[in-house]
């Protein structure tokens, strides 16, 4: 017989109930805080509800009714220095954030609703109808609350989404040395979703102070808990990370504070994480105005139980019995707040004058439509005092470097200058660099600063988006390949790439994204794409490409100056190949969104980047064509420089776009749109093009090859080009 022993868990699991001894000792101030709090949130939930009834809300309007009171307990003791962000059902937790903030959490119940109140009321509420005055300037809505002054770093509609941000907010805390929070606020439905796993480990790992907030209402939309899960108590995921855990009942907001002032203690003093579990019920549907007995996946009975135990019902009748209200000053709390309510949804509506007895959104209220497209990138102004050189009209003292020594170089160069870029990646802090020496000597000199990760690059892809988000920091995040990004999609396009314009277009996300190209290199269908056309189609991105060395300092240095999300392409046939740079100067940039003339010609204009430039140099000395090379360097849509590329262009009267990769993710297919719809009338043939074929490269040497492109390709297209033009 094999010995057993049983293992226990590392860190503590506890359940936390409050008696009357807690009622009795709690303070006076702290319970007024509370109900007003829940108070308020109730009227303005009920508002929302009502609007949206009324057909005044573009899309939906996910109440949290029932559930304030997991946060109201867990925030109202907050700084504003903390930082919460939530789910797409998260009106209750920003408003709670909020609310705490411009009181300070003291609230006097004669007179609940002061003008800072009235104000963070009607922007709320002004943000779900989508108008100009809210906080996100009607970006946001319902699913998209942001204040950053109050601490409310955004809710996130992609359930799950937020953990890595929160997790990247709480490594800033840290590392800025302070004793601040973060608390991440999900749901049931999220509590299997690896992103927040993958959070929960790196976290725990790096012993963040970043507390996993999950209300359990007990529903992802229609389908109960039991089948989704064996273990239905949540917070049983922190024994897997052994990050301690609360589980309490949310429809308690006393305990709920109680568990939270506990966990804050873990946290604040360096302990790491935390896992909350709040049990809570919301008593409607997932969206609108109606329960979930009406859709036949909830009975009314469950719903009226949970009813009874609603937490406005729970503190006003405690805070009664201890003698500190009584039902007429309850009473009043409430009428406070929904006259409050009344007022902010006055201010934003009138009476239709087409439809007697509607309301309409009062038309001056709108955004102007001008704003849709401000903010999806900043303006780039922050590059206007740059030192730029163009390593094409260089003509000082240079020396030979191969192209990877200056990746390592410049990013050495910045990082002794500015101590807020943080490197995150997969084995960067080791093998002298990284896979390829790109962060070579790094890690020895900043062990603090290159971060080896975990393999989870939803995390801390994430994680590296909420530390630019935060501003203290500028992460560049090492993807070992692009193709690895479809991993981290959610955070890479739905989180970094669209947060500057979802909420409101002014908060800026200063991060670089490295990644190399790899094709040729023989490891198959899913390590060797070409993310250009992904990204370039992608809203939010500015992506660079570098060719040569010199060109890849002038444009990283641009790229960790941006205020913008910045994908910066690479090559692994670039990396060995030497090149010449300019002595002793790591600090200059490429002059912002220019392309480079590799030759000037007048038959046909060939655009290209990265090796493929190159190749494409090479074809062209072989077919004698007398094509003019552009090398893009900067691809996104509001960095592409369409000047030279129309000059070019108006000289050839043909063009050929150059690329390696496959069709289907092809950057020259979005670009050829680009140029036609410029250039049209200067065009004497369809554009050509060259890239790779359908299929992504395969593992064999010989399909490899035929899947992609290189000099005999663009031979080839030249020749197209050339046929085209009647052959001269």
């Amino acid at each position: 017989m094999p010995k057993t022993r049983r293992l226990e868990p590392t860190a503590p699991w506890v359940e936390v109930t409050t008696t009357a001894a807690d009622w009795k000792a709690a303070d006076p101030e702290l319970l007024a805080a509370i109900l007003a709090e829940l108070h308020v949130i109730r009227a303005f939930e009920e508002t929302v509800l009502d609007l949206a009834g009324e057909g005044l809300v573009h899309g939906p309007a996910h109440s949290s009714i029932g559930q304030e009171g997991a946060a109201v307990g867990s925030i109202v003791g907050m700084r504003s220095t903390d930082a919460v962000n939530g789910s797409h059902r998260g009106h209750h937790q920003f408003l709670a954030k909020a609310l705490t903030h411009v009181s300070d959490g003291k609230f006097d119940l004669g007179a609940v609703v002061t003008a800072d109140v009235q104000t963070v009321l009607q922007r709320t509420l002004a943000e779900i109808l989508g108008l100009a005055q809210g906080y996100c300037s009607g970006r946001g809505g319902s699913m998209h609350l942001q204040w950053f002054e109050a601490g409310a770093l955004g809710t996130n509609a992609i359930v799950g989404g937020g953990a890595p941000l929160a997790t990247g907010n709480a490594w800033s805390q840290k590392r800025a040395g302070t004793s601040d929070i973060t608390v991440n606020y999900f749901g049931d439905g999220a509590s299997q979703i690896g992103s927040v796993l993958e959070s929960m480990n790196l976290a725990a790992a790096w012993k963040l102070p970043v507390c996993f907030f999950i209300e359990n209402n007990l529903y992802a939309v229609a389908t109960r808990i039991e089948e989704s899960v064996a273990d239905t108590r949540l917070s049983v995921r922190g024994q897997g990370f052994s990050i301690p855990a609360w589980r309490v009942d949310g429809m308690d907001p006393l305990a709920v504070h109680i568990a939270m002032t506990q966990a804050e203690a873990v946290m604040r003093s360096g302990g790491g994480p935390a896992v909350i579990e709040a049990e809570v019920y919301r008593f409607f549907h997932q969206n609108g105005p109606y329960p979930g007995s009406a859709f036949g996946y909830r009975s009314k009975e469950e719903e009226s139980s949970w009813r009874l135990r609603d937490p406005l019902l729970r503190v006003a009748t405690e805070m009664i019995a201890l003698g500190l209200i009584d039902q007429a000053g309850v009473d009043s709390v409430r009428e406070q707040a929904q006259s409050a309510m009344r007022e902010a949804a006055a201010q934003l509506t009138e009476a239709d004058p087409d439809a007697i007895g509607k309301r309409r959104i009062r038309p001056n209220l709108w955004p102007d439509t001008d704003f849709v497209n401000v903010g999806v990138r900043g303006d780039a102004s922050e590059l206007a005092n740059a030192r730029v050189l163009e390593p094409l009209e260089y003509t000082g003292e240079v020396v030979q470097s191969k192209f990877v020594e200056a990746v390592a170089g410049v990013m050495a160069r910045r990082m002794e200058e500015d101590d807020r870029i943080v490197v995150l990646g997969e084995d960067i802090h080791r093998l002298s660099g990284g896979t390829n020496g790109a962060t070579k000597g790094l890690a020895a000199k900043y062990p603090d600063r290159i971060l080896g990760t975990p393999i989870s690059e939803n995390a801390f892809a994430g994680l590296a988006g909420g530390m630019a988000l935060d501003g203290r920091y500028r992460p560049i995040i090492e993807f070992m390949y692009p193709d690895f990004m479809w991993v981290a999609a959610d955070q890479v396009f739905n989180q970094i790439g669209k947060a500057r314009h979802m909420f409101g277009g002014v908060n800026p996300v200063p991060l670089v994204l490295r990644t190399k190209v790899a094709m040729g290199s023989g490891y198959g269908s899913q390590h060797l794409m070409d993310p250009a056309g992904i990204f370039a189609t992608s809203p939010g991105w500015r992506i660079v490409a570098a060719s040569t060395a010199a060109d890849y300092i002038g444009l990283m240095n641009a790229a960790l100056q941006l205020q913008d999300p910045v994908l910066v392409i690479e090559h692994v046939d670039l990396y060995s190949q030497v090149d010449d740079i300019p002595a002793g100067d790591f600090d200059y940039q490429l002059p912002f969104g220019k392309a480079g003339i590799r030759r000037v010609g007048n038959d046909v204009t060939v655009i290209s980047y990265l090796s493929m430039v190159r190749h494409a140099l090479e074809a062209v000395e072989q077919t004698g064509i007398d094509a003019e090379v552009i090398d893009l360097r900067w691809l996104d849509r509001a960095s592409l420089d369409f000047e030279t590329i129309g000059e070019s262009i108006r000289k050839t009267n043909n063009v050929l776009i150059v690329e390696q990769g496959a069709q289907g993710t092809s950057y020259g297919g979005w670009l050829v749109d680009e140029l036609q719809q410029r250039f049209f009338d200067y065009l004497d043939q369809p554009i050509q093009r060259v890239t790779g074929g359908e299929a992504s490269p395969s593992i064999s040497r010989v399909l490899e090859r035929a899947a992609i492109a290189r000099t005999e390709e663009v031979v080839a297209g030249l020749e197209r080009v050339r046929q085209g033009w009647g052959g001269r």
